[in-house]
C-alpha cells in the first residue's frame, strides 16, 4: 500500500523505528575526560530539558527528601557545573533529581558502566521471556547434541 500524498493515517513500515527501551542521553553531549564531568553534563542536560525553573526543581527536591535536605538552586547550578569539582550531587539528591524530574538518563549513565541498564518495569516480563528462550536454545543444541552422539555410537 503506498502512502497518498498529504496522508497522515497510513504507517510509513519503511521509516518506522521501535521506540528505544533505554533512555540515554546523546553521547556527543556528555562526553567528558572524568566521571565526575560526565555526570555534571547529565546532570546539566537534565534541568535544561526539564521544562521547570531550577528554583522549583530545588524546592520539589527539597519536600521529596523531607526536612534537613534542603537543596536550592545555586546547588543545582553547582551540580551542573564541570568546573565546581567539590560539588558532585549524592545519590540521595540524584534520586530526587530523577524523582522529580522523571529523568532516568542519569541512572543509566551509572548503570552502563557495570553492564546494565535501566528499564521500565513494564519490560521485565519480556527480558525474561528473553532470557528463558536462550535457556532452551541451550537446551535443544545441547539435546541435539547428545542425539547425534547417541546415534554415532548406536
Amino acid at each position: 500500500m503506498v502512502k497518498a500524498r498529504g496522508d497522515n493515517h497510513t504507517l510509513d513500515l519503511l521509516g518506522w523505528e521501535p521506540p528505544s527501551v533505554v533512555e540515554r542521553y546523546d553521547e556527543v553531549r556528555v562526553r567528558a575526560s572524568s566521571l565526575r564531568s560526565r555526570i555534571a553534563k547529565g546532570v546539566a542536560q537534565t534541568l535544561k530539558e526539564c521544562g521547570m525553573p531550577r528554583e522549583q526543581i530545588a524546592d520539589r527536591m527539597s519536600a521529596w527528601l523531607g526536612e534537613g535536605e534542603a537543596v536550592s538552586k545555586n546547588m543545582l547550578d553547582a551540580y551542573a557545573s564541570e568546573a565546581r569539582e567539590e560539588q558532585t550531587i549524592s545519590l540521595l539528591r540524584l534520586a530526587a533529581l530523577v524523582h522529580v524530574t522523571g529523568d532516568v538518563r542519569l541512572l543509566q549513565l551509572i548503570a552502563e558502566m557495570f553492564g546494565h541498564s535501566v528499564i521500565d518495569d513494564k519490560y521485565v516480563a519480556w527480558v525474561e521471556i528473553g532470557q528463558l528462550a536462550d535457556t532452551r536454545n541451550e537446551i535443544d543444541r545441547a539435546l541435539d547434541a547428545a542425539k547425534r552422539n547417541a546415534r554415532r555410537k548406536a
